[in-house]
């Protein structure tokens, strides 16, 4: 557990297109002082307010996880969240020109070459943590996710799909920097190739590519040419989202996050259901 808050060493600039709207989309990460947070801005509207990265400025979770709302609104922070909370950053200013986050090859795996290009540096202040102390559960139908105590930082993400390519997968492991550089940062976002012409008709995964996206064909069978690089890399994936939607608690946790058939906005509730209850959580200094 690094006990001292870190940025990076300087700025660090990643270019390509949104996954929804399939428009150019750049991400800045900029150092950023202790004590800061995670901001997020969008520059390429003028006078635009900070959005800090907190489950209280999620605007929507529908095929990913949003910040802030109506025409500042950034999407598809999930993927950068998760490098920065894995690689133990704290303190960051990420300038997005653009609707979206880039949605670069659909893992965490070149935000974290970007972040490793710059270096890490360690700021003067001690870091802070949530520390669980009591179950939390929250449930949508079939689905539930829930927080309960644990000496540590641990994921046990389940999912179950009707397709027989993916069916039921676990990822249960603690997770650090070594195991998600490791274990979960190059597992692709995935769909289906029956959904792309209903995604299309709605304005969604307009940037969608065999480039960033690993796609279930037809046949249930995998259309990239590279095939799978993990044989549950579906659910890997699904953790790495975990990771990423959970760092808006805005403090990296202790505990075990549980999780059976969830989602992004499965995801932002149990943090909602956590941060809410006084008595499932104290702050400590590392």
């Amino acid at each position: 557990m690094n006990a001292y808050q870190k940025t990076i060493g300087r700025a660090v600039t990643l270019s390509g297109v949104g996954v929804h709207g399939g428009a150019p989309a750049s991400a800045r990460l900029l150092p950023a002082d202790a004590d800061t947070g995670i901001l997020f801005q969008r520059s390429d509207i003028k006078d635009s307010v900070p959005v800090r990265a907190h489950v209280s400025q999620i605007g929507a979770t529908d095929l990913c996880t949003s910040l802030g709302a109506r025409e500042a609104r950034i999407d598809t922070v999930e993927h950068l969240m998760a490098t920065i909370t894995a690689l133990g950053i704290d303190n960051l200013v990420v300038e997005i020109e653009g609707p979206e986050v880039p949605i670069l090859d659909g893992t965490s795996a070149r935000f974290i070459e970007a972040v490793d290009s710059v270096g890490v540096v360690t700021q003067d202040a001690k870091r802070r943590f949530i520390r669980v102390l009591k179950t939390v559960r929250v449930e949508a139908g079939n689905s539930w996710g829930e927080f309960r105590p644990y000496d540590g930082t641990r994921f046990e993400v389940e999912i179950d799909f009707e397709c027989p390519l993916i069916g039921r997968q676990k990822f249960a492991h603690d997770v650090d920097e070594e195991t998600f550089r490791k274990e979960l940062s190059t597992a692709r976002t995935f769909g289906f190739m029956k959904d792309v012409e209903r995604l299309w008709a709605a304005g969604l995964a307009l940037g969608a590519s065999l480039d960033n996206s690993l796609v279930i064909g037809d046949d249930n069978s995998i259309v990239n040419a590279d095939g799978l690089r993990f044989k549950d890399e579906f659910v890997r994936h699904k953790t790495l989202d975990a990771v990423g939607d959970l760092a808006l608690a805005g403090l990296p946790f202790i505990g075990c996050f549980s999780s059976y058939r969830g989602g992004h906005r499965l995801n932002s509730e149990a943090v909602k259901a956590l941060l809410s209850d006084e008595t499932a959580f104290e702050i400590i200094e590392a």
